[in-house]
């Protein structure tokens, strides 16, 4: 995975908007999930969207969560939280309120995380088994 030039400082990191850091999130998650969909099989790119779409929908996001909030650190519970309960500026179309909210909690952390220059732990938590 590739990461900033130059890691934000985490102190920095946490004083940026929760929405922003989900902005960012959004956008590594996406492209973390699309890469080892592709590198991992042979399927069409329609067939390839509909299982990332899956995957990065506030839905798929909110069942990954369950999976890895055991092991967030405090600092990490932190962020989450900040995300999970910032103001966001539109509703989801496609997923419960509760879904929504999670999501936007797991994409501030996955920000926060890649913007700190902590892609290992990106991996750790997210990706050690392979997308199914």
């Amino acid at each position: 995975m590739f990461l900033p030039d130059e890691p934000v400082h985490a102190e920095r990191a946490k004083l940026m908007n929760p929405v922003v850091l989900a902005f960012v999130g959004d956008a590594v998650y996406t492209l973390c999930v699309r890469q080892r969909l592709a590198l991992a099989s042979g399927e069409k790119t329609g067939a390839l969207n509909k299982r990332a779409s899956e995957k990065v929908s506030a839905h798929g996001q909110s069942a990954a969560l369950d999976a890895i909030l055991p092991r967030l650190t405090e600092e990490e519970a932190d962020i989450f939280r900040r995300g999970r309960n910032a103001k966001k500026p539109t509703k989801s179309k496609n997923a419960t309120v509760g879904e929504y909210v999670r999501s936007t909690g797991f994409e501030a952390l996955i920000g926060f995380l890649y913007l700190t220059g902590r892609a290992a732990r990106i991996e750790e938590l997210f990706f050690q088994e392979e997308l199914s």
